[in-house]
């Protein structure tokens, strides 16, 4: 088995780097994506950064074609846009539990097609590895850093609040939009009216994205998201197929009995 393998997915070189940041080194030195800003307001928040730490995929998107004058799910395309983010982010979490962290904030997903393939995309996740100064158990129910794509102020403010991240849940669904007969589109020049069968793609794939972020949620038996955006990415499969993408930060109350104050609740400045 080679080193790859051995550490799921994580370089060895990677390792090596993470080693020397972890705390007690000797040449212990964090990096951090964070602007000073966010990095006061987490360092105010009781988390100290411990490095950027990151996970990359190199995936080959598959082939499969759509029903020309059909709606449907791309499920081929739907598993293998998720699979690949899974990958990157799996890889990111490693390399925080390598070096102790207890979370990670400031997450980024990022896709970028490269030029030395056909269908090749590298799926990247990055973010800042963080560790709580009170020593406490703040990774999620499986055992993981927890991750966020929340801001430093957001993060701050939701401890402030009485919240804690458990981990960035997820859905995707690729879906090919129908096209429209030529003598419908004809009929509809110069007309108001609503493309029904347009509306009813959309809507569907926005409901499969979204459910399947609600349940990851559920399996982190979280209270609810925070943050979620809702994305239409069209990469490179033409005008009538699109991946719809789902994302948040799962969280859970610090107590049973917590209610937010939120009268008391003072933001902080920040540049992001």
């Amino acid at each position: 088995m080679s080193e790859v393998e051995s550490v799921g997915g994580v370089p060895e070189d990677a390792l090596r780097r993470l080693a020397e940041m972890r705390p007690g080194s000797p040449r212990a030195l964090f990096t951090s994506d964070l602007t000073v800003n966010e990095f006061l307001l987490v360092r105010e928040a009781g988390f100290r950064p411990l490095g950027l730490v990151l996970g990359s995929s190199i995936y080959h998107v598959g082939l499969q074609v759509g029903r020309w004058g059909r709606n449907m799910e791309m499920d081929q395309l739907s598993q293998a846009m998720y699979h690949a983010r899974e990958l990157a982010m799996s890889r990111m979490e490693a390399e925080a539990d390598a070096l102790g962290a207890d979370g990670i904030v400031g997450v980024r997903l990022e896709i970028e097609f490269k030029e030395f393939g056909n269908d090749l995309a590298e799926f990247i996740a990055i973010g800042t590895a963080v560790k709580s100064d009170d020593g406490g158990n703040w990774r999620n129910h499986a055992g993981v850093p927890f991750t966020s794509d929340l801001s430093g102020q957001d993060f701050w403010t939701l401890l402030r609040s009485g919240y804690a991240p458990l981990g960035m849940v997820m859905g995707s669904c690729v879906y090919h939009i129908a096209h429209q007969r030529g003598f419908a589109a004809l009929g509809n020049v110069g007309r108001n009216v609503e493309i029904t069968q347009f509306t009813e793609a959309l809507y569907d794939a926005r409901e499969l994205a979204m459910s399947r972020m609600q349940a990851e949620a559920e399996d982190l038996q979280a209270e609810g998201i925070v943050g979620v955006q809702l994305l239409s990415l069209a990469h490179r499969w033409g005008g009538h197929t699109t991946e719809f993408f789902a994302i948040g930060t799962a969280i859970r109350p610090l107590r049973e009995n917590h209610t937010i104050d939120t009268p008391q609740l003072v933001l902080p400045l920040t540049d992001r």
